[in-house]
């Protein structure tokens, strides 16, 4: 994954890329019956190879074709998340967090970036709180 993309992606590019990220290279099949609603078969092909003509996604070269994520997750801006919650009506954060900490088992080092980012949100929330 080269990491960096710098346009606006589209809620369902970053619905395909999460199930990527999440689990890595599919089949067109394999995408399609992770999305939520099920798009059809040929609809989720031509995003898949649209993704690929932005750069956004690898095409295996074997068949079935597997499609693999080329930018990492952290390249999604924090506006294209916000789109994707705001679509899903999730609301709050919470939930998406802990189940990433669920299926991902952290390392020492992850562990402590976490808690730094989180001790960082407190004393800016506790800076904004006394304005």
């Amino acid at each position: 994954m080269t990491g960096e993309y710098a346009h606006r992606l589209l809620a369902s590019e970053l619905e395909i890329l999460e199930v990527l990220w999440t689990d890595g290279p599919k089949t067109i099949i394999e995408v399609q019956r992770q999305l939520p609603k099920q798009p059809g078969y040929t609809t989720v092909q031509t995003r898949l190879n649209r993704m690929v003509k932005k750069g956004l996604l690898d095409r295996g070269n074997v068949r079935p074709a597997e499609y693999s994520a080329k930018i990492a997750r952290e390249s999604a801006t924090v506006a294209d998340l916000g789109i994707w919650f705001d679509k899903r009506k999730l609301g709050t954060i919470v939930p998406f967090v802990a189940q990433l900490l669920k299926d991902r088992r952290l390392s020492a080092k992850e562990l402590e970036e976490i808690k730094a980012l989180i001790a960082k949100a407190e004393k800016e929330v506790k800076r904004n709180a006394n304005r």
